[in-house]
């Protein structure tokens, strides 16, 4: 029922849709095949699991007598360039109604395959379909390249555990994932990008710049250190300002609660398997996964008149959510999260304004990190509730909202909640990468469900609408987004130490404290390097933690109350009046600018 702007997709694993005509998909689905083909000349006794084209790539599911190693790979990858260079083209095998394809899959010794055709609902038809490529052929509904030539260029990348069908109760397979692409320049661009994204990986940069870590007394929830709680302040500072400017006020809800609540809101049925379940001794009660349920019960503590709408809430509380371990990833994926959440209790001719102020709030949040949000529309999924009439209704109004805000999107059809469509936002990382942030819902069933109503102008009463959105979605896994996308780098205002104040000599100890003062006293976060070290190793250490700016002084400084300052990026200057320097630095803060500018370029995408 709730909105869940932390939900996304299981990134590298996340298969496209079998059948795909589009050409890429068709390739990388039909280098899935070439490699089952390799990995069973290699491993006769091979059992094949799943073979789909994923974003980027493909990859196959086996289950191996033994772990696969990276002269395995080599193997595997050498017998598809035999097959590319083969030109054996595809094609439709056969057609095998569904109790002879079992049989002989059973026959062939593959319990997997068995498994997929049992499995099959009554709508994929009485029949399975096989495709062939030299003696291979595989269980497949097709959506092929015409021969193993038109494969481009293409990479195995590695191997990973996978339980079967993800279920972590189901045996452990290997998987083998690889990409392909029509040219080698796309090729080498994106195993460029996939070594890029190693040295920006977020759990890595998290030690080095002492900013989180992560603990197996705790798994899956991370300890943030001084200064990455000083980034978590900064943003927090950020999104309650442009809350509070819009109107909303803030609210506080509790961690645990009856299972009486979850049951009316539908968590209780559609979302206990990732609740944390609890026994008080007099009840059964849950950790919360969202907030939206306890807001409406502080609404309904007194009764509300249609001059009190809208009214906003902003909640920052803790959520928690039981996270299977397979999809775990760092600040990317949580079981322990807060978000910047947003709910507005509005009427039904206010619901086209409040869409309005969350797009705006989308645009406004996103914008001093260099963002540009564009969206999806999902519209009516096929199991829905709701006439026909409601659904064209509300999928023209967020359509609309979107033409008239000039946000880019595009349709998601069928994407939408089984109770109302929605709007999801997407921005794009410095790596070319994809992120869903926001999801903005127009609820018309939770306030049914809760039996919420306000007096109307005529003294009748009617229900109101919910708009739920969180622009983050939470702050874990954006801090984990922004980490990587500026590489540990934070531009000023988020920076967690802003200013490091280097003293050349230890006389000078006493000067640079006071510059530190000056700045902490003007609201900026600035340490001393008192240690007896060389000045240049001090400049070095602060530049490797990406500091955005360095502050050399000496005999001159002292004498003249001024600053040397060198920013990241390789510009320095001389002599700079502290009190110009320090309120120099307030503004750029306040403004929260991307600065200092970056020393190399954009990379390419």
């Amino acid at each position: 029922m709730a909105h869940d702007p932390d939900e996304t997709p299981a990134d590298a694993g996340e298969a496209l849709a079998s059948g795909t005509e589009d050409h890429l998909s068709a390739m990388r689905h039909s280098a899935a095949h070439m490699m089952a083909a390799a990995v069973l000349e290699l491993f006769p006794d091979a059992k094949l699991g799943i073979g789909p084209a994923i974003k980027d790539g493909f990859y196959y599911d086996f289950d191996l007598a033994r772990p696969l190693t990276p002269a395995d790979l080599e193997q595997i990858e050498a017998k598809m360039r035999g097959q590319q260079k083969a030109d054996l083209a595809f094609e439709h095998a056969k057609d095998l109604p569904r109790a002879e394809a079992i049989e002989l899959e059973r026959s062939l010794g593959q319990p997997y395959k068995v498994e997929i055709i049992e499995d099959l609902p009554e709508s994929e038809g009485p029949t399975v379909s096989f495709y062939r490529h030299g003696t291979f052929e595989d269980l497949c509904r097709g959506g092929h390249i015409g021969s193993t030539k038109e494969l481009g260029s293409f990479k195995l990348l590695t191997t990973a555990g996978a339980y079967w069908r993800g279920d972590e109760t189901r045996p452990m397979l290997q998987r083998i994932y690889g990409t392909a692409w029509d040219t080698a320049e796309e090729l080498d661009q994106h195993l460029w990008r996939i070594e890029e994204a190693k040295k920006r990986d977020h759990r890595k940069l998290g030690r080095e710049l002492d900013l989180f870590t992560f603990h197996p007394e705790s798994p899956a929830a991370p300890f943030l250190h001084p200064r990455g709680m000083a980034i978590w302040r900064a943003l927090e500072d950020w999104s309650r300002q442009v809350r509070r400017e819009a109107g909303f006020d803030e609210v506080r809800t509790p961690s645990l609660v009856r299972k009486e609540l979850w049951e009316t809101s539908g968590h209780w049925g559609n979302y206990q398997d990732n609740m944390f379940v609890l026994d008080d001794y007099d009840h059964v009660s849950g950790l919360k996964p969202m907030n939206c349920p306890e807001e409406i019960l502080i609404y309904k503590t007194r009764s509300h008149s249609y001059r009190e709408l809208p009214m906003r809430f902003a909640d920052y509380s803790t959520l928690f959510r039981k996270e299977r371990t397979g999809v775990l990833a760092g600040m990317f994926r949580v079981r322990q999260l807060t978000q910047d959440d947003s709910h507005v209790f509005c009427r039904d001719d206010q619901v086209d304004d409040e869409i309005r102020l969350a797009l705006s709030l989308v645009r406004r949040q996103y914008a001093p990190f260099g963002f540009e949000p564009r969206a999806k529309l999902a519209t009516r999924p096929e199991k829905r509730l709701g006439s026909d009439e409601f659904w064209e209704r509300a999928e023209g109004r967020l359509r609309e909202r979107l033409e008239e805000d000039g946000m880019s999107f595009t349709l998601d059809e069928g994407g939408g909640a089984f109770y109302a469509p929605k709007i999801d936002i997407f921005i794009e990382d410095a790596l070319g990468r994809e992120w869903q942030m926001a999801t903005i819902q127009a609820d018309y069933q939770l306030p049914q469900r809760f039996d919420l109503e306000y007096r109307a102008a005529d003294g009748g009463f009617e229900r109101p609408v919910v708009i739920h959105y969180a622009i983050y979605g939470s702050f874990e896994r954006f801090i984990g987004i922004i980490t990587e996308h500026y590489t540990g780098a934070f531009p000023l205002w988020l920076a967690p130490v802003q200013v490091m104040v280097v003293p050349i000599a230890d006389r000078h100890l006493e000067y640079a404290e006071s510059v530190r003062a000056t700045l902490a006293d003007a609201g900026l976060r600035a340490s001393v390097d008192d240690r007896s070290e060389r000045m240049q190793l001090k400049l070095r250490d602060a530049q490797e933690q990406k500091i955005p700016v360095m502050v050399v002084v000496g005999d001159r400084d002292a004498e003249a109350n001024a600053v040397s300052p060198r920013l990241r990026n390789g510009e320095s200057s001389q002599g700079v009046p502290i009190a110009d320097f320090v309120a120099d630095l307030q503004q750029r803060a306040a403004a929260r600018e991307l600065w200092p500018p970056v020393a190399e370029a954009e990379p390419t995408r």
